[in-house]
């Protein structure tokens, strides 16, 4: 809460009656509603900018000759729990990339461990330096369909809706649910009328897209393709443009930001793990991206700060001027948006910022319940007809798959993958301790020749998704994975050849971000050793397991149609 004294303080920095806090000297200022360019002094009081386009003295002086200053950057969709570290830590490795306020949606943790999971984030939430804000996940379980480890109504939810760091309702996932008006779908949608709802409605269009707008649902970051796009834009919802670890969509979508639509477009990652932040950025990637594919400049800022800060209702921030908060990203360059500062709240950010944090308690490290399998318990009983054996189609870049069939070879062991054919098995196993089960199926476009994959990252549930050649690798694979109480496994001849503990929630690693870099890339290498086609394979096995996503999933029920909405039979 700002105080009569420091806001008078304030007023007379602003007009240089007295030295601002911090100041920017000699800095090139970036207008991201008009696109103009100006050097100036920005000054700081506090957290906020007190001063622009004229020159002031501060107590602190930061050179800016020669830099462009811009508005930090929002993300405005992402689970931390995908970077695979703790929200301490996904504040110290995102930070620095110009983000600051990132608006979370703790989907993952509460799919496994319920409201704890949401108290965990909005506590670290009221420590971290970048502003992380959270949308109240509304879809735990995401279905009916699969084994989760919680389940959150309305009553659930109430508690935390007055939390400072709370914006609303986070991403509808269960579109089927509103359309034909589930009640506890609307009792969460009634609670949050008149508030902010964001939406994810992939390739909903025409009259049923128009029935899932009227529960006032705003955002979505589901759409694949410009055409869907549009339409989505012609109806009144706002477009997060998506460019994750798996799901890309800024290539498709790049086209629909321009001057007319840069104020309803927004930016966001949704999963993005430290390797992939390590070698490419994070929003300043998708900046620069869009930038270098012919986006005016100032509108794709515009789109990454003042338009995400306004479809959130964020009304403090998103620009570069007097009474704004002071969130402030330095560049060395605008057309490759080469952040060398940043500046949070007022705040010059260094390594002493991050030290000086409080830390929150890991929770959840006793979530791993699944019991040790062996190789039978991934036999795939053969189908009468084995020439319509229903097969899980996998391309790079998309968390949607698409149904395939095949003729697969069939042994006294069942049914079994095609490796010449790239078919290999595919398994969820429930791993909440509640029931047990295993869905088992094939999958198609990971390429494997040998070996095994598995995760306990298994979108939205979490249950333990496993790929392989052979059952007996993906039962070391599984059995690894269980005794490091969640993770990444890559097995190759009956022996593990790389792992990640994820022992928080069976989600992110207690490590700081670069030793979870460090362990990721081994995890790449061992799987690229099984010759895996897929640029980021875990999180692609990871989607796998989601039924809220077209077309066809698995999960530890078995193999769902998601256009059905109901399980293949």
């Amino acid at each position: 809460m700002t105080t009569s004294s420091a806001l008078t303080r304030m007023i007379m920095a602003g007009q240089g009656k007295v030295p601002a806090d911090i100041v920017i000297k000699d800095v090139r200022l970036l207008d991201v509603i008009t696109g103009a360019v100006t050097q100036t002094d920005i000054a700081i009081v506090g957290d906020r900018i007190v001063g622009t386009h004229a020159s002031y003295e501060g107590e602190t002086i930061i050179d800016g000759a020669g830099r462009f200053a811009v508005p930090g950057f929002i993300d405005t969709h992402l689970h931390i729990e995908s970077s695979l570290v703790t929200p301490f830590e996904f504040d110290r490795c995102v930070l620095p990339h110009g983000v600051t306020t990132a608006i979370c949606d703790p989907h993952e943790i509460a799919n496994v461990l319920g409201a704890e999971g949401i108290e965990y984030f909005l506590a670290c939430a009221e420590r971290t330096i970048m502003d992380v804000r959270i949308n109240l996940s509304s879809c735990v379980p995401a279905t009916a369909f699969e084994t989760s480890g919680a389940a959150l109504e309305i009553a659930d939810l109430e508690p935390y809706r007055s939390h400072p760091k709370v914006i609303g309702l986070a991403e509808m996932m269960n579109f089927p649910g509103v359309l034909h008006a589930d009640p506890g779908i609307i009792a969460k949608l009634v609670a949050f009328q008149g508030g902010h709802i964001d939406g994810h409605a992939p390739l909903l269009l025409g009259q049923a897209l128009n029935g899932y707008l009227a529960a006032a649902i705003r955002t979505d970051h589901e759409a694949t393709s410009a055409a869907e796009a549009r339409e989505k834009l012609a109806k009144g919802m706002a477009i997060l443009i998506r460019e994750g670890s798996v799901s890309k969509d800024l290539k498709a979508l790049a086209e629909i930001l321009d001057e007319n639509t840069s104020s309803f477009v927004a930016l966001c990652t949704d999963d993005r793990n430290p390797l992939d932040i390590a070698e490419e950025g994070h929003l300043d990637s998708s900046i620069r991206r869009l930038i270098a594919m012919g986006r005016p400049l100032h509108h794709v800022y515009r789109a990454a700060s003042h338009s995400a800060a306004r479809i959130f209702g964020l009304t403090d921030r998103g620009l570069l001027a007097s009474g704004w908060r002071a969130d402030i990203a330095l560049l060395d360059s605008l057309e490759d948006c080469r952040v060398s500062d940043v500046i949070s709240a007022g705040r010059l950010i260094g390594p002493e910022a991050f030290a000086a944090r409080s830390l929150v308690p890991p929770v959840g490290l006793t979530s791993m319940k699944a019991k040790p399998v062996s190789p039978e318990a991934f036999i795939v009983p053969a189908r009468a007809d084995r020439n319509q054996t229903p097969v899980i189609g996998v391309k790079p870049g998309l968390i949607l798959t698409f149904r395939e069939s095949a003729t697969l070879p069939v042994s006294e062991k069942g049914t079994l993958p095609d490796l010449d054919a790239d078919v290999l098995k595919v398994a969820v196993i429930e791993r909440h301790g509640k029931n047990g089960n295993i869905g088992r199926g094939f999958v198609k476009g990971f390429g494997l020749k040998r070996g095994a994959i598995a995760s306990s990252v298994g979108h939205d549930s979490h249950n333990i998704t496993v790929i392989g050649a052979t059952d007996e690798d993906m039962t070391v694979a599984v059995n690894r994975l269980i005794e490091l109480g969640g993770g990444f496994t890559v097995s190759d001849g009956g022996k593990i050849t790389a792992e990640l503990a994820l022992p928080i929630a069976g989600l992110m690693s207690p490590k700081p971000f670069e030793e979870v870099t460090h362990d990721l890339h081994a995890l790449r290498e061992a799987a690229y050793a099984l010759d895996c086609v897929l640029p980021e394979p875990f999180l692609q096995v990871a989607f796998l397991a989601l039924p809220v996503i077209p077309h066809l999933k698995m999960t530890d029920r078995g193999l769902f149609d998601v256009d059905k909405f109901d399980f293949v039979d």
